[in-house]
């Protein structure tokens, strides 16, 4: 038994119309024993190339993706909290050099003997 995959008159393939055949018998017409690879979205028979290609335009591939959904509250809340973490650590660093400088300054001050 061989498994045979129909197509249309435009070589359309019709999926779920596989029908199994002796093997000695004839294909009937609009059927051929190549089957399709999987993951083509409208796959098309080439009868002289006996092979199966895409036939859907990159558009329509696309419009089968799902759609991105927006952010939910609580990505969002994620994301400013990320965003709040990063500006204290900044706000930390620029402290620390602050202090660092103002010590520095009173050392030199102190070295002067102005204080």
């Amino acid at each position: 038994m061989n498994w045979i995959y129909k197509y249309d008159e435009k070589f359309n393939y019709l999926p779920g119309e596989e029908i199994e055949i002796e093997e000695d018998a004839d294909i009937p017409k609009g059927y051929t024993n190549v089957r399709p690879q999987d993951g083509l979205y409208k796959g098309k028979y080439n009868e002289t190339k006996k092979a199966w290609y895409e036939s859907a335009t990159q558009e329509y591939i696309d419009s089968l993706q799902p759609k991105t959904l927006p952010p939910t509250e609580i990505d969002l809340l994620k994301h400013q909290n990320v965003d709040l973490l990063q500006q204290l650590t900044e706000s930390e660093k620029r402290v620390e050099e602050q202090s660092k400088t103002i010590s520095e300054l009173i050392m030199l001050l102190n070295e002067k003997g102005v204080i």
